[in-house]
């Protein structure tokens, strides 16, 4: 039931990547990154003083890897968006839960079942089967790029993890990576020209930080409470969410051969679930 928090979190994601589509047309990436940073940084500070959450923390080195890993992928993300056709661009950074995977195999003495790998297999097939995604040979960059964002999310969310196995409020984490991508950002952005904001701008910049904020919010607390691998399965229902955005918004009109590739997501959160379930039953009888 706690996974349910990244089926928030996917929401609020995609309402947030329609925003930033609409602001590609006037402001670069770091801008957006700045914009999206500093928002969701005022909100954070708002939220904690109202909560009563303290700004100190015994956990900066975890903060400030999950800070780091989160700025780099967010700007490779909305870099590749730029240079990749957008589809393109979301499948390869989506590559994240499957690197998050390989993490915690790696680095936290994870078990992965095969039951488990299987499931974030058809739920990575599903992606490349809903989007198709093609890369052009002039497109081999950005493709590089995006795959990198993905790679690096996946450690960003594998940081978010270890922070809320060690205690840390998902709020305050949420605080620190603001406030990280904000300086990063602002000290990027001196290399670059800054854009004027007008009110649709501002109404598009708003919205990122905002929508970001919550999501943010609600996936610290799917890694924090719910199995990190189920969580990473169920994020996958960003894609499915964007492309009923983009059928909303843009007209977009899904073939038979994307609806099989939302067909494979929900298997894959299904089938993940299910595994998570009875793993967590096997090592509860172990230990009895």
């Amino acid at each position: 039931m706690q996974s349910l928090w990244m089926v928030a979190a996917s929401f609020l994601f995609a309402c947030m990547g329609v925003c930033v589509k609409l602001a590609a047309d006037t402001f670069s990436a770091p801008e957006i990154v700045f914009y999206r940073s500093a928002i969701s940084l005022v909100l954070m500070f708002g939220l904690m003083r109202l909560h009563g959450i303290r700004f100190a923390t015994g956990q900066i080195r975890h903060q400030v890897f999950r800070g780091a890993s989160g700025f780099v992928s967010l700007l490779l993300y909305f870099y590749a968006i730029a240079m990749l056709p957008l589809a393109t661009a979301v499948t390869l950074n989506y590559t994240s839960p499957i690197f998050l995977a390989l993490y915690f195999a790696a680095f936290a003495g994870m078990r992965l079942r095969a039951g488990m790998i299987v499931a974030l297999v058809i739920g990575f097939a599903g992606v490349i089967v809903l989007l198709r995604p093609t890369l052009q040979s002039d497109q081999l960059l950005g493709g590089l790029i995006a795959l990198a964002s993905g790679i690096i999310s996946g450690l960003a969310y594998f940081n978010v993890r270890e922070l809320g196995a060690r205690g840390e409020p998902e709020a305050r984490t949420v605080f620190y990576f603001s406030l990280f991508a904000t300086l990063c950002s602002a000290a990027w952005m001196l290399l670059y020209e800054f854009h004027p904001v007008d009110l649709r701008g501002g109404l598009l910049l708003f919205g990122v930080g905002a929508l970001a904020t919550l999501a943010q919010l609600c996936m610290t607390r799917a890694y924090k409470r719910g199995k990190p691998i189920v969580a990473a399965s169920l994020a996958y229902t960003a894609i499915v969410f964007a492309s009923l955005f983009g059928m909303l918004i843009w007209n977009e009109v899904l073939p038979a051969g994307a609806w099989l590739g939302i067909g494979l997501i929900v298997v894959s959160g299904i089938a993940a679930s299910r595994f998570s379930r009875a793993e967590s039953v096997t090592i509860a009888a172990e230990q009895d």
